[in-house]
């Protein structure tokens, strides 16, 4: 295969082709213009500076005589769409005896996992220097907040929930509604969030081994306002908070979370999402969708053992050598069993699905600080969810804090 068959390949595996009566339109590779392909005569012409001056075939009518190939049978016949192929979809067994247990019995697995995980919080002790109520208990407020997200229901209406767990001794302070919402504000609150997630992905670690990257938006209350000096109007639009995460791409846990600025890019947070994940789990492969791909972030994945299938952008050509070059050529060249791979990237956008699905895909909360909590909040249930999925489907037995003695606030 010489050098303009190979290029051609690149051009018919990364961009698309059109095809306007007899001339096929090509876009070139630099991004500068098109050329024009002729292949109805026995020879086959092309507009570009390669084969009208030198009178080679060019990486062109290479690109356009692969893209036929792929849109014709063997016999030059036009390809036909096999029915059965159309029809024939991958399907994946489902346990229903362990899903209808699971979700029967969630919401006391539920209380009872999460009051668990709150035995390994003890804060250091504080004095009420002007006197007044006692504060509650960091593990009782997180517990009340966790529930109450878990919940969906307002403040109000979720207090005969929290007075059933009170008396089934998960608190050992009943809190006023109120107070709940204050504690969701509480700066203090988010690393004791962050650190729950991910002693909650720790019992499977056993179980994944391959993982997947990526960002979503939870809407919130408040909304962003600008003039339009174009059309003299104001105009206004959500505000929101994003959310990356990583999560093992057969259970769904999420064993990483980084919230920063709404406009903050994906790429540059991978490298933390993945040191997490190591810190606790065995890494095989990592996922991600083209906005992850670098090549700082290919060999930080491969640093941790695993094999980085991130999806390569049109503009990339593999240039830089090492692992990356590896990557790009076994995405252009082995694309089908690259893909094989790459598609448990899926998992992490069924895995929004779910808490988006689950625990309302807006936010409540009105300050930065409680919108940060309450998502990660959604989180942490979602986490629990999954391990009561698998204490039914897989027959595991969550125990939390077994190597860590407590978390302190």
């Amino acid at each position: 295969m010489d050098a303009r068959e190979q290029r051609g390949m690149q051009i018919a595996a990364t961009t698309k082709l059109q095809k306007k009566g007899r001339v096929w339109i090509v876009p070139s590779q630099t991004g500068q213009g098109k050329y024009s392909v002729c292949t109805e005569n026995e020879t086959s012409h092309c507009t570009c500076p390669d084969h009208v001056e030198w009178n080679h075939k060019c990486k062109h009518i290479f690109a356009v005589e692969i893209v036929i190939k792929r849109e014709r049978n063997p016999d030059g016949s036009e390809a036909l769409m096999d029915s059965v192929k159309i029809t024939e979809r991958k399907t994946y067994p489902q346990n229903w005896k362990a899903y209808n247990a699971a979700q029967t019995n969630e919401k006391a697995k539920f209380q009872q996992l999460l009051h668990d995980l709150c035995k390994g919080i003890i804060e250091k002790p504080v004095t009420n220097l002007k006197g007044g109520r006692p504060r509650l208990s960091l593990a009782d407020a997180v517990f009340a907040v966790a529930f109450k997200i878990y919940s969906t229901f307002s403040g109000r209406r979720f207090m005969t929930d929290l007075s059933d767990a009170h008396a089934k001794g998960y608190l050992t302070k009943l809190p006023h509604f109120n107070s709940i919402f204050n504690y969701l504000d509480n700066e203090d609150m988010t690393p004791v969030l962050r650190n729950l997630i991910t002693e909650t992905s720790r019992p499977l670690k056993n179980v994944e081994l391959d993982f997947a990257a990526d960002s979503s938006g939870f809407t919130t209350s408040r909304f962003i306002r600008w003039f339009d000096h174009k059309y003299g109007v104001i105009r206004q639009q959500h505000s929101w908070v994003k959310v990356h995460i990583m999560c093992g791409v057969k259970t769904n846990i999420v064993t990483a979370v980084e919230i920063r600025d709404k406009l903050a890019q994906d790429s540059p947070i991978l490298p933390e999402l993945v040191e997490s994940t190591a810190k606790n789990f065995k890494l095989n492969e990592i996922s991600a969708d083209k906005g992850y791909a670098s090549i700082n972030n290919t060999n930080i994945v491969a640093a941790h053992g695993a094999v980085p299938y991130i999806a390569f952008k049109s503009i990339h050509t593999g240039s830089g050598g090492g692992l990356w070059q590896q990557m790009y050529h076994y995405f252009m060249f082995k694309r089908e069993e690259f893909m094989s791979h790459y598609h448990k990237r899926s998992n992490v956008e069924s895995t929004f699905s779910m808490i988006k699905a689950k625990f309302r895909d807006h936010i409540r909360s009105k300050s930065d600080t409680a919108m940060i909590n309450e998502v990660l909040c959604k989180i942490l249930c979602h986490n629990i969810c999954c391990l009561i999925q698998e204490m039914y489907e897989l027959g595991i037995e969550p125990a939390f804090w077994n190597d860590k003695k407590e978390v302190v606030a």
